[in-house]
């Protein structure tokens, strides 16, 4: 049994501000981090799609503490990676960080006011004992992603990928790529195969509101040429913060006003012979579902080029060759792609009691 005053599961993005932030607030206190994988980052060390990147701006996403400097605000995966990897370094936390260490329960003693956390490492079975546990390890299985139980999927002749587990020596090019799904990940994978793959289509069921707007932010790289670039970063933070919650109220309190400047900014983008109102009007109100982000208008341009397609339909079922659709239409593929989502969990699948009594979360979050 080890014990620390503190003990923080997860060594992705929230982990590492976790233990920083402790770090400075709390220095005398003794902490370890536990991370179920094999390596530090979370989510942005697991997904390794093509084009995967950020849909919120590095100066909001990023640590208060540590200023995003990049050109591209809009960042993708492995840049992040690396900024995550640089606040480990200049913190020294890598030898605060426990890899393959899988939590199975967690259990708290009232009468001496400390937490016992139970890991797998190895199929070695190991115990911590603390005061406080931060538990920062997501939202969804890292293990098992979310694939809906599609009729004959087994009988597909081709490859079935999620982009969770994205295979790192998969060649698609010049072949026929089918992406299922309407959310961010969707939206990203299609621009960025649409050079390589000999067509690419997204194929949803409904609609997602879709934003353009520019990787990089004119205002945050003017300031950073003339200010430090703590103040540079703390200014556009601020700026950007303020314009979200702006946007977000405006949305809330003029649903309709707004929705048709959403719609409208998209048919400008995509030219008045296109379907706006099949494909990219959604049935719901803007921020009833979270918005897409489209950066530099990637998905507007390729289907302009022709190089994409966005499909408005049903699947009926999955063939040899492909997919077929409720209208009856045919999807031909060489590689199917669902983006349809995570499973989610609860503080990693963990099992929690206080004093002896499980601890079900469902009865006691609201």
């Amino acid at each position: 049994m080890q014990n620390f005053d503190v003990v923080i599961v997860g060594a992705g993005i929230s982990g590492i501000g976790a233990a920083c932030h402790l770090q400075t607030e709390c220095p005398d206190k003794t902490f370890t981090i536990l991370e179920s994988r094999g390596q530090s980052g979370g989510t942005w060390d697991l997904f390794q799609y093509p084009g995967i990147r950020s849909d919120s701006d590095m100066h909001t996403l990023g640590f208060n503490f540590k200023p995003w400097t990049a050109a591209k605000s809009i960042a993708d995966g492995p840049s992040i990676k690396s900024y995550l990897t640089e606040t480990i370094d200049e913190h020294g936390l890598a030898q605060h960080i426990r890899h393959a260490h899988k939590v199975l329960s967690a259990n708290w003693s009232s009468s001496d006011a400390t937490w016992t956390v139970t890991t797998d490492h190895k199929g070695e079975t190991q115990q911590f004992r603390c005061n406080f546990l931060m538990m920062c390890s997501g939202y969804y299985n890292y293990d098992t992603p979310y694939t809906p139980n599609f009729k004959g999927l087994d009988t597909f002749k081709g490859m079935v990928i999620h982009p969770q587990h994205w295979p790192k020596d998969l060649d698609y090019t010049n072949k026929k790529v089918v992406v299922i799904g309407s959310g961010a990940t969707a939206m990203t994978l299609v621009p960025a195969m649409a050079d390589d793959a000999a067509s690419v289509t997204m194929l949803q069921r409904s609609p997602t509101y879709v934003v353009a707007r520019p990787d990089q932010d004119k205002i945050a790289n003017t300031l950073r040429k003339l200010l430090p670039d703590s103040m540079a970063y703390a200014l556009t933070r601020f700026k950007n913060t303020q314009l979200q919650h702006f946007m977000y109220q405006r949305m809330r309190k003029e649903p309709t006003k707004m929705k048709k400047a959403l719609v409208g900014m998209v048919s400008d983008a995509l030219g008045p012979d296109y379907d706006v109102e099949k494909h990219f009007t959604p049935k719901y109100n803007p921020w009833d579902q979270r918005l897409c982000l489209i950066p530099n208008g990637d998905l507007f341009k390729s289907i302009k080029k022709g190089k994409t397609q966005v499909i408005t339909d049903q699947i009926d079922t999955f063939t040899a060759n492909g997919i077929t659709l409720t209208s009856g239409d045919t999807l031909e593929a060489d590689i199917i792609i669902t983006a349809t989502g995570l499973n989610m969990q609860v503080m990693g699948g963990s099992t929690f009691a206080v004093d002896g009594r499980s601890v079900n979360f469902a009865d006691t979050v609201s």
